[in-house]
This record gives C-alpha cells, structure tokens and sequence, in this order.
C-alpha cells in the first residue's frame, strides 16, 4: 500500500516551543491509503467544500473564531485526490478518529463513500450536534455507517480493543485511544514494512510524546483540555502512546491530527 500525507485545512499559525522550527499553521493530517484491492482509503475528511463555501451554516461561529480556518478549497481532500490524478468516486471508504468539525467537514464531498468510526463516537455526535464540536451538516447526506463496538479486537503494541474494518485489508486497523472524545480512536496503517498510527487529537504537539520531559504547546493545550471528556483516559492514553515511541520506534510511526511540524517530516 502507498499513503500520501495531506493537510486537509490549514487553521491559525502558531509558534513552536523551541528552536529552530519556524511559526507554521496548525493542520489537520489526512492519509489517503492506495490499496490493492480495496480502492482508496481516506484517513480523516477535514474540512470540505461546503465547509469553505459557506462556513456560516456548515461551521460554527465561535470555533471559526478560535481556529481561524484559511478556507482554501484547494486544501479539501477532494480537490487534492485529483489534483494527485485519481478519481473521488474511487474512494469507497473513509475512517475517521472522531467526528469533531475539523475531522469531517469534507464526508459529504465522498457521499458514496462508507464512513468507518465507533459506535459511542456517532452516538455522541448526534445526540450533541448542534454544538461547537459536531456539526449536522457534515452528515446531512445520510452517509453509509459503518460503525464498532467497544467489545472484542485484539491487542496491538499492547493498544487493547484494535479492530479490522469491514471490508477493507488487514493492514489498516481502528485502535481505541479514549479521553478526547466519546468514542476516540487512532488509525493503523502498514506499509512499507512498518505501521503508521494517526492518532487523531489523542495528542496535539510533538512533544507531548517525549519520553524524559513531556510537555504540550499552550495554545493547542487549551483545545484539548477544553475538548477532553474523560481527562483520565487522555492522560492514559499519551502515556501508552509515549511507551509506544520508546519500546516500537523501530517499528511504528505516530502522528498526530494537527501537528504541522509532524506533517511537514513526512511529506516529500
């Protein structure tokens, strides 16, 4: 399988916490995975085109606010899956970390598309939604759940609960990582003889991950504290995510949804 690193929605430029890294906006970190036999799998749906044509019905006032979103449909997956030569109606599925309005404002560019995410993560979206964090417009075109519970899967790097998806190759797996929201997860993928973890808004900043002096970015900071629903689960969460890093580096790859120094190592 091949993935491609996408900022699907650049927000406000923030500076970094140290030298000599530059003041870059935040983004929001999609994958979109070639697969042999399976299409094109989109990790994350940032913000889409209806999003960016009319931010006032689609978005919330205050969170557009706070983010400060540029907008561009330029940076909407649906606009760069062309740009990149493939063709939209090819992606048959998109898996999502969460359903906050950052994470899926571009579903209704993909209506055909399945939509993989935890049952307690679309429960809670709809049960909430209006809000600043769900918004109702992101799935007003009725898309293909396809949706699991917190029973069963299996261990992964010591990650309980990871479940393949329906319908598309074992290489790609939904592992829970509870605290930011209902029901939270990060997405697996391997490739190239090793896996590759979106860990969705499980983390924010980089550096979070340290292993001797872990510590978060005080903008992003805010959000997540704002935004967590179970602190205690987040804490657990990074702290497993850090034993990752130190025990399987040489293994796995974490990344985060909106990290914009992450984003720029990876892409070419």
């Amino acid at each position: 399988m091949k993935v491609h690193h996408l900022n699907v929605g650049s927000l406000r430029k923030i500076e970094p916490t140290y030298g000599p890294l530059a003041p870059l906006p935040i983004v929001c970190h999609a994958l979109l995975v070639e697969t042999d036999d399976a299409g094109l799998v989109l990790v994350e749906a940032g913000l889409g085109l209806d999003d960016v044509r009319r931010p006032g019905e689609s978005l919330a006032a205050d969170w557009v606010a706070l983010a400060e979103p540029l907008l561009d449909p330029d940076e909407t997956a649906v606009r760069q899956i062309v740009r990149l030569g493939y063709d939209p109606a090819d992606v048959h599925d998109i898996v999502v970390t969460h359903l906050d309005v950052d994470h899926s404002g571009g579903l209704p560019d993909f209506p055909h598309a399945r939509v993989h995410v935890f049952e307690a993560e679309r429960r809670a979206a709809l049960a909430e939604a209006p809000s600043r964090r769900y918004r109702p417009a992101h799935w007003a075109h009725d898309p293909h759940w396809i949706t699991y519970g917190g029973d069963g899967g299996r261990d992964w790097f010591g990650f309980p609960g990871a479940r393949p998806l329906e319908g598309l190759p074992p290489e790609i797996l939904l592992v829970p990582l509870g605290g930011h929201s209902a029901g939270h997860a990060g997405v697996a993928v391997r490739h190239d003889d090793r896996w590759l973890l979106h860990a969705g808004d499980a983390y924010f900043y980089h550096r979070e991950l340290d292993d001797d002096t872990p510590h978060g970015h005080p903008l992003m900071d805010v959000v997540q504290h704002e935004s967590e629903v179970d602190r205690a689960a987040r804490v657990a969460t990074q702290a497993r995510l850090r034993a990752l890093v130190r025990e399987h580096g040489d293994e796995v790859t974490v990344v985060s949804a909106h990290d914009p120094w992450e984003l720029d190592r990876l892409r070419p």
